[in-house]
């Protein structure tokens, strides 16, 4: 006779055979997506009735043990596949990022069509799953206006373009939604006072990293209230707080949500190791080459443009500075005590003035050169061009005497404009019209900037920008002056062959 098991003993089992099967839902990937070892052993299995599906905080996969074991019996692919999008989100980092976006409901369904996005273009029996003609139809149209797919550039899409009503959200959701983003707001969360970190000082952090859900009290915290019928209910000034429907004012729930510190600190802590984890997956992709491209998709290139830090721009521009004189009051070496000397002894006749000029670092001469191409949106370019002309504007980074060259060119120099003021670099970016459309070739323009030099157009060329995509042939001549390719962060690019003597730039 099979003896009944208590409450806590079936908890233990459920968590077991929770764990169980989600430790070969990792074997398996690990067998096909040896690349991603120690990424799918960096997350922990934690039972979480609060949750009706499963999600992850970064540190572990929290799961509702019906939920994993339903997905094991009825779509174990399905159940893969939602291993590896709680990854791809551990890896992309999104649940770190989504504080910054005012719509969080919005945001989610951003970071699950870009991890699906992702996933649908790589080639493992163990994750797939036949994409419908509805999920077809939106990759079809958001690669055709946006061509790369990030949280940032969808999230702006849906704000401002094309704006989605509750309905078709709805949808979305049903389509791409395979985990609980409901842990990714609990990073957000602090203590609420004084008395919930003095209580989590003198209890151990275990199994009490966040709240119990309503409802959900397991049976060691029914004998620890006493019995069931009300008392301790009514000793609570808690649980008077209660409507009729047995649940908490929505206004005393936000009060009572809490984290605990300990946990906070080693999610935050996490953040770092994701940030060298999907460091580390993209060099060992790029190691193993061409041989698994067409199983990996574009994970290589979305794992490119995550890692690569956007520079700033402002600061940058500061290499192209040069030291000379220029007519104003030089306050740094002015001699206040000789000069209030002079005015005490001999009345209004200082001893010494102020010097005339002062020496600045400014820029003086500068080449700016816009792809034209085919392939070189020019929203991109207008872009470039008012964040340019916005900090060439400020006074501090011009002498009053300049000289930008502009160029426009594609596949051969299109147009050059002289900017000598600062009123017509204002002028040249808010009214510039775009010649060109064709192929992309970088040579034509420093062959045609080193005849500039040779007329003597410049009375000091420190610089040259070069706002492209990279796609193009580039020249193998280095050049006497610093010259810098610059891509645009979150739009398709080439920079594998910009040669080593010049810079590269991520706006």
């Amino acid at each position: 006779m099979e003896r009944n098991l208590s409450g806590s003993e079936k908890r233990l089992e459920l968590e077991e055979t929770g764990k169980r099967i989600l430790n070969a839902a990792r074997t398996e990937l690990y067998i096909e997506m040896r690349f991603m070892g120690a990424a799918l052993s960096s997350l922990g299995f934690e039972m979480d009735l609060s949750t009706t599906s499963i999600g992850t905080d970064a540190v572990n996969i929290r799961f509702n043990p019906a939920h994993v074991l339903r997905l094991f019996v009825e779509e174990p692919g399905k159940l893969n596949r939602t291993y590896i999008h709680m990854l791809l989100h551990c890896i992309f980092m999104h649940m770190y990022t989504s504080e910054k976006y005012s719509d969080e409901r919005l945001y989610d369904i951003c970071a699950d069509i870009v991890v699906e996005s992702i996933l649908d273009g790589m080639d493992y029996q163990c994750i797939y799953r036949i994409s419908s003609d509805y999920r077809d139809r939106w990759y079809e149209l958001l690669e055709k206006e946006l061509k790369v797919l990030t949280v940032e550039k969808l999230y702006r899409y849906f704000s401002e373009t094309n704006v989605i009503d509750i309905f078709e959200m709805e949808k979305l959701e049903r389509e791409f939604a395979l985990d609980d983003h409901g842990f990714w707001k609990r990073l957000k969360d602090k203590p609420v006072n004084d008395d919930s970190k003095d209580e989590d000082k003198e209890k151990p952090p275990i199994d009490e990293d966040y709240n119990t859900p309503d409802g959900a009290q397991n049976e060691e915290n029914q004998r620890k209230d006493g019995n069931n019928n009300g008392t301790a209910n009514d000793k609570n000034p808690e649980n008077n707080l209660q409507d009729n429907s047995g649940k908490l004012p929505e206004k005393e729930k936000k009060k009572t949500k809490y984290i605990n510190p300990h946990r906070l600190q080693k999610i935050e802590n996490s953040r770092q190791n994701w940030e060298k984890e999907g460091k580390r997956i993209q060099t060992e992709i790029e190691t193993v080459g061409k041989k698994y491209s067409d199983k990996l998709g574009k994970l290589a290139w979305m794992l490119k443009i995550h890692n690569t830090s956007r520079t700033d721009y402002r600061e940058f521009l500061q290499k192209f500075k040069v030291l000379r004189e220029e007519g104003g009051i030089d306050l740094d070496s002015f001699d206040y005590g000789m000069y209030s000397f002079g005015l005490e002894q001999y009345g209004n006749m200082p001893l010494i003035e102020e010097n005339e000029f002062r020496e600045v670092k400014k820029i003086q001469d500068l080449v700016i050169v816009i792809d034209t191409s085919a392939s070189c949106k020019d929203s991109l370019v207008q872009r470039f061009l008012d964040e340019t002309a916005g900090i060439l504007l400020d006074n501090d980074n011009f002498f009053q005497k300049i000289s930008i060259c502009v160029i426009q060119s594609d596949d051969q120099v299109q147009k050059t404009d002289f900017i000598r003021s600062k009123e017509e670099m204002h002028k040249y970016s808010s009214e510039i019209r775009l010649e060109g459309g064709f192929g992309t070739d970088f040579r034509p323009v420093f062959d045609y900037v080193d005849n500039l030099i040779l007329e003597k157009k410049f009375d000091n060329l420190k610089g040259l920008l070069y706002f492209t995509d990279g796609f193009g042939i580039y020249p193998q001549k280095p050049t006497s002056y610093d010259t810098a390719f610059i891509f645009a962060k979150n739009e398709e690019y080439e920079d594998e062959n910009v040669p080593d003597w010049a810079m590269k730039l991520y706006i």
